[in-house]
């Protein structure tokens, strides 16, 4: 049975930072290369339908933690507050690979980036369900606590505004379509990427909820890696 190595949560952490902040080196100037921004740059060759690489590139996050959760024995997931948290990580990677992508109508998708996609996701899935399965400690009393419930909140809130905004970008296109509109309505009002917004703010009150480097440096990732492209699509 696999145990539990504060070392390996410690450097696949670390690791994880230094990628946010190679990501956002990378990006902060030139977008990455998929979209609306692959026009203005040279146009990768393999690519496949975006309902299929969205699929693909997502399922890792849902399948490795429920992996990691069937190989424990006997399955420990205490307090109920570690059990809600992860559920909440679960439950926003089954939403992003069984419904999300069924109703995208997305350009096609580069294969290389669903490559090293789908890569990140193995890996992260693997950390934040590592980490809550066979190392998270909460007292017994955690669904009490002002860094779950505020958390719980702030995670609730971003998929909301996610979810909603996805609704209204797949609203711009009738059936078919691939050409890019500029979004309207909801918080887009305010924010030009605002299911981008959503998705960073689900995943700081994630890490909030869960008070743990691993969730925190998903929160930094997340917003090193689509906050320059949220940047990118107001200039465009």
């Amino acid at each position: 049975s696999m145990q539990c190595f504060p070392s390996l949560v410690l450097a696949l952490s670390s690791l994880l930072g230094a990628l946010a902040l190679l990501q956002l080196s990378l990006y902060l100037r030139v977008p990455s290369r998929y979209g609306k921004h692959e026009e203005q740059l040279c146009r990768p060759r393999g690519r496949l339908p975006a309902r299929c690489a969205w699929f693909l590139q997502e399922l890792p996050s849902f399948l490795v933690p429920a992996l990691l959760l069937a190989l424990r024995s006997p399955p420990r997931l205490e307090p109920l507050g570690c059990r809600l948290l992860c559920c909440l990580f679960c439950w926003h990677y089954f939403y992003r690979t069984f419904i999300y992508p069924f109703f995208t109508r997305g350009r096609p998708f580069p294969l290389q980036l669903l490559f090293f996609g789908t890569l990140f996701c193995i890996y992260n899935g693997f950390l934040q369900g590592y980490y809550l399965i066979y190392c998270a400690e909460y007292p017994n009393n955690w669904c009490t606590d002002i860094r779950f419930t505020s958390g719980l909140l702030l995670f609730l809130l971003g998929m909301g505004i996610n979810i909603h905004s996805d609704l209204l970008l797949r609203q711009l296109r009738k059936p078919g379509e691939v050409t890019y509109k500029i979004p309207q309505g909801g918080l887009f009002t305010y924010v030009s990427g605002a299911n981008y917004f959503g998705e960073i703010v689900e995943w700081f009150g994630f890490a909030i909820a869960t008070w743990s480097l691993p969730a925190f440096a998903f929160a930094f990732f997340t917003l090193c890696c689509i906050g320059p492209r949220a940047y990118h699509h107001h200039r465009y």
